[in-house]
């Protein structure tokens, strides 16, 4: 990845503290921020924007975790030089600070921003793709947590449409996936055993093409599905035709077979449906299959720092007027 030379001496010089709203530093504290950054790069005593936009530019020739993404490393160092523990006293949330930020990372296509943890974090503004996302696994903070939990209660109450159109189309969008293409319900001949289609592109330039089957309910091995659950025999049924159908990608002007299927449920996948389609399956389709329950959905979803879809119902605060029904 390459950025213009103005771009690069523009944040070279909020690194070293040349502009406003951001800390001087001398050599010796140019050094020191790196060591911050968990790099090893020593000030020669050289001219300072000059040296520490060489060492962006080296950090930019890294490899890309995934198209459009900013190497995480050149993304570390903005994160340490934005934490909002080093604002100054003009700009106490580092608003102003991020907005001269954005003026050269917009010029090549991205935007920073803050996220739910006060971290910052880049995303292209072509793809939305986040560089360097936050990890799924971690703990969430209190307001992420009560964010979840808000997604979570819209899980249990919406339709299977709505999960596929306001929460997996933007989650996977926010994933870096292309040409995400719905089937809808109207038309169920339609659909060939998938919800959703949609490619991915390796840093090779590889594609990938991958179908989703979607169930809104938990999926189970039971004999007899109860509620809103689905039995994993009828989604056999769907698989096999979901990978024995062509699809069409019109960028392309050609026809693909799929080569992965997501299993997507909003409610819980068990550890016996998944065995259970192991068995009916051939060591080549298995290979082949990737799940996806409630959790991953949240998880994912709240650390890519999307907005809740607008059928979320917010937690209200109650008020000390408020009286009990009794």
């Amino acid at each position: 990845m390459n950025f213009k030379k103005r771009n690069l001496r523009a944040i070279a010089e909020m690194v070293i503290g040349d502009v406003e709203h951001f800390q001087y530093r001398s050599s010796t504290y140019i050094t020191q921020f790196f060591e911050e950054c968990d790099l090893d790069f020593v000030h020669d005593g050289s001219t300072r924007w000059a040296w520490t936009a060489d060492r962006l530019e080296e950090l930019l020739q890294e490899s890309q975790p995934t198209p459009h993404a900013i190497p995480e490393r050149f993304v570390h160092v903005l994160r340490v030089l934005m934490h909002k523990s080093d604002a100054a006293d003009d700009d106490p949330d580092r608003k102003l600070a991020l907005e001269m930020l954005n003026k050269p990372l917009s010029r090549e296509g991205y935007e920073a921003f803050y996220g739910e943890d006060n971290l910052l974090y880049a995303r292209h503004t072509g793809t939305q793709t986040i560089s360097n996302a936050a990890n799924p696994h971690r703990p969430f903070t209190p307001r992420e947590v009560e964010r979840r939990d808000q997604l979570v209660a819209y899980l249990g109450q919406c339709s299977e449409d709505e999960l596929i159109e306001e929460v997996l189309l933007p989650l996977f969008r926010q994933l870096g996936y292309h040409r995400i293409t719905a089937a809808g319900h109207k038309d169920k001949a339609l659909e060939y055993g998938k919800d959703i289609w949609m490619r991915f592109v390796l840093p090779t330039q590889h594609v990938l093409y991958f179908g989703i089957q979607v169930k809104k309910g938990k999926l189970d091995a039971a004999g007899v599905s109860k509620g809103s659950s689905s039995n994993i025999a009828g989604i056999h049924n769907q698989l096999l035709m979901m990978l024995g159908h062509e699809i069409f990608d019109s960028e392309t002007n050609r026809r693909v077979l799929v080569d992965h299927a997501f299993i997507v449920a909003g409610g819980e996948i068990t550890k016996q449906a998944k065995n259970w389609l192991g068995e009916k399956l051939d060591v080549s389709k298995r290979s082949q299959i990737l799940f996806m329950d409630r959790d991953d959905i949240v998880n994912l979803y709240i650390t890519s720092t999307l907005p809740l879809p607008e059928g979320v119902i917010p937690y209200l605060q109650p008020s000390s007027d408020d009286k009990l029904p009794f």
